[in-house]
């Protein structure tokens, strides 16, 4: 069975050429998939593209009941342009098969795994510590903190020394553009 091929062309005219080599290539792809419904070719010629090579457009939609698969691309002749489409829609299939259909493979079912998966969690809750970093305390005034971290790019927090209280302190910028300082005080 073939697939049914819409041509759609903006721009460009669509030569029985062009017409057999896309219902010949884009026809094959249920071999790939076969659920494909239908198919549409979108080929465009835009004028104003920056790089000329890249003036000649086409796009490949693939619907299936579930799915829609779309590839786009770009290059200075027509087939060029549709033979790179439809690479990218072999491997857009391909990938999408493999979510599909390679799952989980050993035959349990979607309930099974995630009850076996919340034990191991439930097991394992031991946090990790995945990274440890040391540096140097200067210390300074909250405005300087303030201009530091923003030179520092920091854009959550940043730790400082407090040269007035002589104590660490960390200034946080808040969701309304403000900034906080949390003061940690030891019992």
């Amino acid at each position: 069975m073939t697939v049914p091929v819409e041509v759609i062309s903006r721009n460009i005219d669509v030569s029985d050429r062009l017409q057999r080599y896309v219902d010949t290539k884009v026809a094959k792809l249920d071999r790939y998939l076969p659920g494909i419904e239908d198919a549409r070719v979108d080929v465009t010629f835009e004028k104003a593209a920056r790089n000329a090579a890249d003036r000649q457009v086409a796009q490949i939609t693939v619907r299936g009941k579930g799915f829609i698969l779309r590839s786009e691309e770009r290059a200075d002749d027509i087939f060029t342009a549709l033979d790179a489409a439809l690479d990218k829609i072999q491997r857009r299939i391909e990938r999408y098969k493999g979510k599909r259909y390679h799952g989980r493979g050993d035959g349990r079912s979607a309930a099974e795994v995630v009850a076996s998966a919340v034990e191991e969690e439930l097991e394992t809750e031991q946090p990790i510590i995945a990274r440890r970093k040391k540096f140097m305390l200067v210390p300074m005034d909250e405005m300087e903190a303030v201009e530091q971290m923003g030179l520092l790019g920091h854009d959550n927090f940043f730790v400082f020394c407090n040269v007035n209280s002589n104590a660490i302190n960390i200034l946080y910028k808040r969701r309304d553009g403000s900034y906080g300082i949390i003061e940690p005080e030891v019992r």
